[in-house]
């Protein structure tokens, strides 16, 4: 038997909404609008927030974490890059390594190891 009418367009809601063209597009959008426009909110420093009342070891302690799986992640897609690639993400580990290691001298000089000596930094302006 013939079919008399035609399949439906796919409507937006039968979509994948994880598809990634669709998410690139939707990306695209958000990213172009917050540049067309520096003084519009971003909504995504909106969706993470850090309890003010958190100390600062806790808050150094917790930084150290991100920069160290940051420092892993970088340096194994750095092993499978090459040329300027490679380059441009070894750069950014070293900026990991960096951070990392001042965030474990900032919690040092918090809450110094057992059996250290505490030493206080000169004051440099």
């Amino acid at each position: 038997m013939k079919k008399l009418s035609p399949n439906p367009p796919e409507s937006p809601a039968d979509s994948d909404p994880l598809d990634p063209i669709h998410l690139s597009e939707a990306t695209e959008r958000k990213v172009s609008a917050r540049l067309r426009n520096p003084r519009r909110v971003d909504p995504v420093s909106h969706i993470f927030a850090v309890n003010s009342g958190v100390d600062t070891p806790t808050l150094l302690s917790h930084a150290c974490e991100p920069l160290a799986s940051l420092n892993v992640l970088i340096t194994d897609l750095a092993c499978k890059l090459e040329g300027l690639n490679r380059n441009v993400a070894l750069s950014i580990q070293q900026l990991a390594v960096i951070a990392e290691l001042l965030v474990n001298q900032a919690l040092d000089n918090v809450d110094p190891p057992e059996g250290e000596p505490v030493i206080q930094p000169p004051v440099q302006h």
